[in-house]
Order: structure tokens, then C-alpha cells, then sequence
């Protein structure tokens, strides 16, 4: 049951006990709840889900006029009153959970989608993601998951202890503000940076977004209704002259969420534009799939989840004939002895052919509905610049022969002209060798 704990009844839902969530294991006033540690069993609460449950449609102006505030709700709330059965368990939050009982600000990327995404973006510790279209925050809790290996301290972490960071942008004022402050109450500042700006016009830069500072980042989700507009920023060296906001000394990959097929192509065309390769697209459709036995049969009585049921006519017509036998002793008043009985029993109750796991009919089921986010993914790759002076740099610390024997080839003579005259020069080289050893024996004989 994923909920955010309130101590107050925000929705004003009429209970006494200030806010409570019901659930077939009982009812639980989040005042039980607050303040206890994970993994603590909380009992349920006697709760009144009839009158005070229900929300009132219709109220008169004099009672809205009397309605108290939050605060005058928490002040007055009453004792809740633990109930005789019904318990749950205190869960660690985590980003699924938070992905499913988030406010809803904006369609919201569920867990299929951004554990795909952060796969193919090599999001791992470390690393800097960029998020623009932060929305409902659903795949910021996700992406800071992903690359969290630390909370930064006092000292700046050197090249060697770089922290993860999630720099998140969003448009909207009112949304950016609300993930901030969500990104506060969950423990997340330093690792989460909000920013409210127009990632079309000013780009990705940390501050001003003239002379601010670059976040490095080395994978990127765009969330944009129009993303390519925003690729003109995601390059190694922009038209403006500013500073990248891309690692360096990185491979970028990046991720963008188009629900229209049309966005996600001029998406592409403007990727290949700006020298992005690798680029794929992929829509994403989890669907769950059930896999089981299938066990009807009057010999499957005992088994959990077996229809105990005639399965074939043969084993129904034998039913009927000991049912009439039954009822025919029974009226008779006359009962068979019990070897006769066991032997009967032992007749019509069948074992098994083979083990257990085996028995019945293997069948699949897919689930009927899976909240996902129904969009076009397009993932490309950006490599880093690769100058002379990285080749230099390259061939000093790893030198290859290969390389070197590549050097002495002369200019104008291809590999195979070389072979052959290496070739011709040993067996010169040979006949002068046996052309030496024939004369001291030459000379030997004429003395």
C-alpha cells in the first residue's frame, strides 16, 4: 500500500482520527504510522468507514464557513483504537514506491520505462544525468538511485571521488518549485539540483545561463514536447562559444520521451545533424505474463489451486456410479465394511502419474492492464573529441608494433611488394652463405 504519510487530513475526509488509508487488512491512521521505525508491525485501527468515510457532495455555505483549518483538524483528532486483527508492515520508501503514490502533476514515467532508460544511458555511481522535464519526479528518485555513491562533504570530491548528481530542469515555476521541496522532505539535496528554465532557449548550464558552470554529464533524458529543439545545446562545442554542458573525457548517451511518432523522427534527423550516432528507437510495452498448472481432476483433491472436478466423462460416469452406491447403503442403513470401503477409496482416487510439478496442463495468462507510459524512446551516442594530441598521448602510453612495422613501410610500396622482396633478399642471403662454405673445401682439396 504506497502512501505518503500526512498528519493531517488535507482532503478533509471526515475522520476523527485525522487521515486514514483502508485496505481489506484494516484500516490505519497515519498518526500510528509517523514516527515508527521501518520494518515495525502497526496493528489496525477501529475506524467508522461508513458515515465519516464517505466525502460529503453537498455542503452548505455555513458549514464551509465553519470548517476549520489543518491545523484545528490536528489539534482535535482523536486517539485511534487498535482493532482485535489486521497488520501491516512499515516498508524502506524506494523509487517504485514513490512512483506509485506521487502526486500526479504530469504523466508520470513508471518503473518499465526508466529502468529500461537508465540501462541504455550507462547510468551507474558516479555519474551525471541531465533531466529536463522533471514533472512529477518520478524519474528524478530513479536516476538519483542509480548514481548515488556518496553525499558530498565540506571538501570538493576530487577527479577520482566523483559524486553522482541528477541536475534536473523544469518550465513550469510551480512544478519545479514542488519537486524542490519534495527533493528537500526525502533527504536529497546536493544530490538533486532543480532548475526552473526554458532548456530551448538557455540551455543546460548550472546558474547563468550565460557564464554558469557545466554539470559534466554523461547521460541525458529529454522529457520535452519538442526535443530536438534542445539537441542544439547537448553538442561538444556549441554555436554561442559557452562551455559544453557534456563530460569531455566521456561518451554521452542520450534518451528522449516523444508519445508522438512524428516527434521522435524529426528528433532523429536533428541528431544526425549534430553528429550523434548509434541512434536506435524503441517503444517500450511490458506486459506481464502468468505462468501455471492448469489441475482438473477428481485425483487432485488436497492440491492448492486444483479444480477438483470431473475431467473426463469416464471419470465423471464412475462419480455417479459410487454417489449412487453411497446413497443406496445409506438408505438401506447398512454400512460396508471397511477393508470393502478402503478398497473403494483407493479405486477411485488415483495417484498421480509422475511428480507433482509435472501434473496438469501448462497455461499463461498476461495481466489485463500495467501502468506504463505508451511513448517512443530514441537513444543515441555521442563520442568525445579525439584530437592529435589524444593520438600522441595514446600511442606513448600503449605502443603497438603493428604500428611501428606500419612506419617503416616506405612510401609507394604496398605490403605485398614488401613481403616479396624480404623474401628474395633471405634467399640471397642464403646462396651467399653456401657459396662461403664451398670454398674452404675447394681449397682443401687442391692442397
Amino acid at each position: 500500500m504506497p502512501t505518503v504519510l500526512r498528519a493531517f487530513d488535507d482532503k478533509n475526509e471526515g475522520y476523527k482520527e485525522g487521515k486514514v488509508s483502508n485496505t481489506r487488512f484494516g484500516s490505519f491512521p497515519h498518526s500510528t504510522l509517523i514516527g515508527q521505525k521501518w520494518g515495525s508491525q502497526i496493528a489496525a485501527s477501529k475506524v467508522d468507514t461508513g458515515s465519516r468515510g464517505r466525502k460529503p457532495t453537498k455542503r452548505k455555505a455555513e458549514e464551509l464557513d465553519a470548517s476549520t483549518g489543518a491545523d484545528d483538524d490536528s489539534a482535535s483528532t482523536k486517539t485511534p483504537v487498535a482493532a482485535s486483527s489486521g497488520f501491516l508492515h512499515l516498508m524502506y520508501p524506494t523509487p517504485e514506491s514513490w512512483t506509485l503514490s506521487l502526486p500526479h502533476r504530469t504523466q508520470v514515467v513508471y518503473t518499465p520505462d526508466y529502468s529500461y532508460i537508465l540501462h541504455r544511458l550507462r547510468a551507474r555511481p558516479g555519474s551525471t544525468v541531465i533531466e529536463a522535464g522533471a514533472g512529477s519526479g518520478s524519474f528524478t528518485h530513479a536516476s538519483v538511485r542509480a548514481v548515488f555513491n556518496g553525499y558530498p562533504g565540506e571538501k570538493p570530491a576530487t577527479k577520482k571521488q566523483r559524486l553522482g548528481k541528477v541536475c534536473s530542469y523544469e518550465f513550469h515555476e510551480q512544478r519545479a518549485g514542488r519537486v524542490r521541496e519534495e527533493i528537500t522532505e526525502h533527504g536529497l539535496d546536493g544530490l538533486v539540483e532543480v532548475t526552473h528554465r526554458d532548456v530551448y532557449e538557455d540551455g543546460f548550464l548550472l546558474g547563468d545561463p550565460q557564464t554558469g558552470r557545466s554539470p559534466k554529464a554523461s547521460a541525458i533524458f529529454l522529457d520535452l514536447p519538442a526535443p530536438w529543439l534542445a539537441l542544439k545545446h547537448l553538442v561538444r562545442h556549441p554555436a554561442s562559444g559557452g562551455e559544453s554542458p557534456l563530460d569531455p573525457n566521456s561518451t554521452a548517451y542520450i534518451c528522449t520521451f516523444s508519445p508522438c511518432l512524428e516527434q521522435a523522427e524529426k528528433t532523429i534527423r536533428m541528431m544526425r545533424k549534430l553528429s550523434w550516432l548509434n541512434i536506435s528507437m524503441v517503444e517500450v510495452q511490458h506486459n506481464r505474463i502468468e505462468v501455471k498448472r492448469e489441475r482438473i481432476g477428481l485425483d487432485c483433491d488436497g492440491i492448492r489451486g486444483a479444480t477438483v472436478f470431473p475431467k473426463t466423462v469416464d471419470e465423471a460416469a464412475t462419480k455417479l456410479r459410487e454417489d449412487d452406491a453411497r446413497a443406496k447403503r445409506f438408505r438401506l442403513g447398512r454400512s460396508a465394511d471397511e477393508e470393502t470401503s478402503a478398497k473403494e477409496e483407493a479405486s477411485s482416487l488415483k495417484e498421480p502419474a509422475g511428480p507433482l510439478y509435472s501434473v496438469g496442463r501448462l497455461v499463461h495468462r498476461s495481466e489485463n492492464e500495467l501502468k506504463t507510459h505508451t511513448s517512443y524512446l530514441v537513444f543515441a551516442i555521442l563520442p568525445r573529441d579525439w584530437t592529435e594530441e589524444d593520438e600522441q598521448r595514446c600511442r606513448q602510453k600503449y605502443p603497438s608494433d603493428k604500428a611501428d612495422n606500419n612506419d617503416r613501410i616506405p612510401a609507394g610500396k604496398s605490403r605485398k611488394q614488401m613481403k616479396r622482396e624480404f623474401k628474395e633478399l633471405r634467399l640471397k642471403e642464403a646462396a651467399d652463405e653456401k657459396a662461403k662454405a664451398q670454398q674452404p673445401a675447394e681449397e682443401t682439396s687442391e692442397a
